[in-house]
């Protein structure tokens, strides 16, 4: 309750927790709207069904908030805005031009933002294309006729209407990291994930009073609960665990006085790149799904590539838990380097007089720091990619009753959080130096 006083004493930060509530609550209210044009009672009437019976849209509509499986005007979420900045951080790579660019500093940074923000648009225009197929083509599988015979002009508006849902997702998302606390689009998955959590505990309890559990469901629930309170715990360690660096700096005189001399530390997290890696996974692990509607094609190996690429990469199959623990690992690799640069903190080190204590200061330094993050990394990587499979691990034991939340969306709901608490003890922190 102190930390809760505190924390609501602070007029700044009540303000920016405050905001972030309000632009929640507008996504929440945008999951609600329909995308214009197809029947609202029919589309809901088939979407229950399909969403009920098909688990791998469950598993899409978990991180969309909800917003899939009502058929609204953000039902692709953040999925194309982060598919948009893998692409453009994968391009920062090879393209010298980009490269150059993200060195420039606040400038560089706004502009390869930029960048992420117009590819974007035709990326949200493809996959919900692609998205709307699938559903057709899954209707025509069951004999209905979804959304029945689209005219082009329909076909324009549905789709500005769902490339404009997630353009103002990725808006309202930036306002949170601007004026906000935390990263904003970390914060809005967040949110869609834990949406459903109220419903599902409430459709359990409910069903637990009215006795539809028997006494086996019941000890598989208590096993699921037991494992996620162990899974949480255990991602929190792993989250704030961390390597310290010595760093010491060489005393100076300048004038009569004396500087440095200090001996502090440099901190390597065992999970640097925090949750982005399983957030990049599950963009790419999204694209078997949606070109599912190539299916219907009317070339047969396109067709027959399409059916065996949608089958066998089904979330609840073995190749996809395979899949989705080797792209995390190596997105956790990816991630780290990109926010970690041995070359950049070595040279930091070494301009501002400081050393690691046996090791020589430039291109030394630099190579036990990537030996030493290859090191750390490896760890962290292996963590993540487990906790990602973590539902293939225990169905064994609990059934099917953790799909719906599953450990890549446990890892980002306990890594922003952790995320979020942190910024909010760091504004804590400045208060209580203002005022002294």
């Amino acid at each position: 309750m102190g930390y809760i006083k505190r924390v609501l004493g602070n007029r700044e930060l009540r303000k920016k927790i405050i905001f972030v509530l309000f632009i929640l609550l507008i996504y929440r209210l945008l999951a609600h709207v329909p995308i214009p044009g197809p029947d609202p009672a029919a589309t809901k009437s088939f979407l229950d069904n399909v969403f009920k019976t098909n688990s791998v849209l469950s598993f899409l509509d978990v991180f969309s908030g909800g917003g899939m499986s009502r058929f609204s005007v953000v039902m692709m979420s953040l999925g194309p805005y982060v598919t948009a900045s893998i692409m453009i951080q994968l391009l920062t790579m090879v393209i010298p031009k980009l490269e150059a660019l993200s060195k420039e500093g606040e400038q560089g940074r706004k502009k390869i933002n930029q960048y992420s923000r117009i590819l974007t648009v035709p990326i949200a225009l493809i996959e919900g294309y692609s998205m709307i197929r699938l559903l057709q083509s899954i209707a025509s599988k069951g004999g209905q006729n979804f959304l029945g015979h689209l005219s082009v002009y329909q076909w324009v508006v549905m789709l500005v209407s769902i490339t404009a849902g997630t353009i103002l997702l990725m808006w309202l998302g930036e306002l949170i990291t601007e004026k906000g606390i935390g990263n904003g689009i970390s914060i809005i998955i967040f949110a869609g994930i834990i949406s459903r959590v109220p419903t599902t505990v409430g459709q359990t309890v409910q069903k637990m009073f009215v006795g539809q559990f028997n006494p086996q469901e019941l000890i598989k629930i208590g096993i699921f609960l037991a494992l996620a309170l162990i899974v949480v715990a255990f991602i929190v360690f792993i989250t704030e665990a961390q390597r310290k660096v010595p760093i010491s700096y060489a005393k100076k005189v300048r004038g009569a006085k004396l500087y440095g001399g200090i001996d502090t530390y440099l901190p390597v997290k065992l999970n640097m790149a925090g949750v982005i890696p399983i957030i990049f996974a599950a963009a790419f692990m999204n694209i078997p799904t949606i070109i599912g509607f190539l299916s219907t094609a009317k070339t047969t190996w396109i067709a027959d590539s399409a059916k065996y690429i949608q089958t066998t990469f089904a979330p609840n199959t073995n190749p996809y838990a395979v899949l989705l623990f080797l792209l995390v690992f190596g997105f956790t690799f990816f991630s780290t380097f990109l926010y970690f640069k041995p070359h950049d903190v070595a040279e930091n080190i070494q301009k501002q007089g400081g050393f690691i204590p046996g090791i020589r200061p430039g291109t030394q330094t630099e190579k036990y720091l990537t030996y030493l993050i290859n090191r750390v990394t490896l760890w962290g990587a292996i963590f993540l990619s487990f906790i990602s499979i973590l539902p293939f691990v225990v169905k064994p034991f609990t059934g099917d009753v953790n799909l719906t939340i599953g450990g890549t969306g446990l890892l980002i709901v306990v890594g922003v959080a952790i995320e979020v608490k942190n910024q909010i003890d760091a504004q804590l922190v400045i208060r209580n130096y203002e005022e002294f």
